[in-house]
């Protein structure tokens, strides 16, 4: 939503004051300015990113008129089934979570919260270390670790989109000029003919450097910027995954450890302590 309500923003204010100040809106529609522009930038993506990058990007386009990924109902799912899974471990033993833990698309704990079930990421977290945990092999310590060293090479992978995004954005004002440059030197061969033929070939290429940027600062670098915090919210729900089980681990009851979960929460998706209480209550 906010992609669109910026992009009519965006045209609003150059269009809207381009055709104010007299000028003819019709003069900017260049499309062989756009194909240069564009498709140079596209084939400078490829070449400078790994397919899988290219097949990610490709992938997060939907992301950007969705919204974020996480949302308050998804912390609460996770809290949720977190204090269930913790408070099944003090009723069972750690061995009564196992059967969970190993086949989470057949557990029934997993399944009741379809929110989590959905994320691959955050329900391959949890098994990963709860069966770490069950092992018995690692102090808290170890596990705070290799919990830092999983959730950080995660966050490096996830802003590899963004990141190949932004140099796209970067590029494209030098792809504008290149097709600015591309259209004088069509005018310079149509020298001689009517000066209005000549001013319609300047205005063409000059349109050329607008749209790289325009485009790049209007709409890519922005998107750029978009994805990278939908990889820095990723980051803060795995943390908040970790906070979670690193309390567990250290001993202390299901209900102070996802208040350590719910802790390390910003404060657009943070619910009160009273509100968490009662959502707990509601789903054990």
């Amino acid at each position: 939503m906010n992609l669109i309500i910026g992009a009519i923003i965006v045209f609003a204010a150059v269009l809207g004051g381009f055709a104010a100040n007299g000028g003819h809106i019709a003069a900017l529609w260049q499309p062989f300015e756009l194909v240069i522009i564009l498709g140079a930038a596209a084939g400078g993506f490829v070449i400078a990113n790994p397919m899988s990058v290219v097949m990610k990007s490709l992938k997060s386009i939907p992301s950007l008129f969705s919204g974020p990924k996480y949302k308050k109902a998804d912390y609460l799912d996770a809290l949720g089934f977190m204090y269930e899974l913790f408070t099944k471990a003090r009723k069972e033993g750690l061995m009564g979570i196992e059967p969970d833990i190993e086949e989470p698309g057949s557990s029934a704990l997993f399944q009741k919260y379809p929110r989590l079930m959905k994320d691959h990421h955050a329900v391959e977290f949890i098994s990963d270390y709860m069966r770490l945990v069950i092992s018995g092999n690692m102090n808290p310590f170890e596990l705070d670790n290799l919990m830092d060293i999983e959730i950080s090479t995660h966050h490096h992978e996830a802003e590899a989109v963004p990141h190949a995004v932004q140099q796209v954005g970067d590029g494209l004002p030098a792809f504008g000029i290149v097709a600015a440059v591309l259209g004088i030197v069509h005018t310079m061969g149509a020298l001689g003919g009517p000066m209005s033929e000549l001013g319609t070939l300047v205005a063409a290429a000059l349109v050329g450097t607008l749209s790289g940027i325009l485009i790049a600062y209007g709409f890519v670098s922005p998107i750029a910027t978009m994805l990278t915090g939908y990889a820095a919210e990723e980051t803060r729900f795995l943390s908040c995954l970790k906070a979670c089980i690193l309390a567990n681990v250290q001993g202390y009851s299901p209900q102070v450890a996802v208040e350590f979960g719910r802790k390390t929460m910003s404060s657009d998706f943070r619910p009160g302590f009273s509100e968490l209480e009662k959502h707990l209550r509601g789903g054990s």
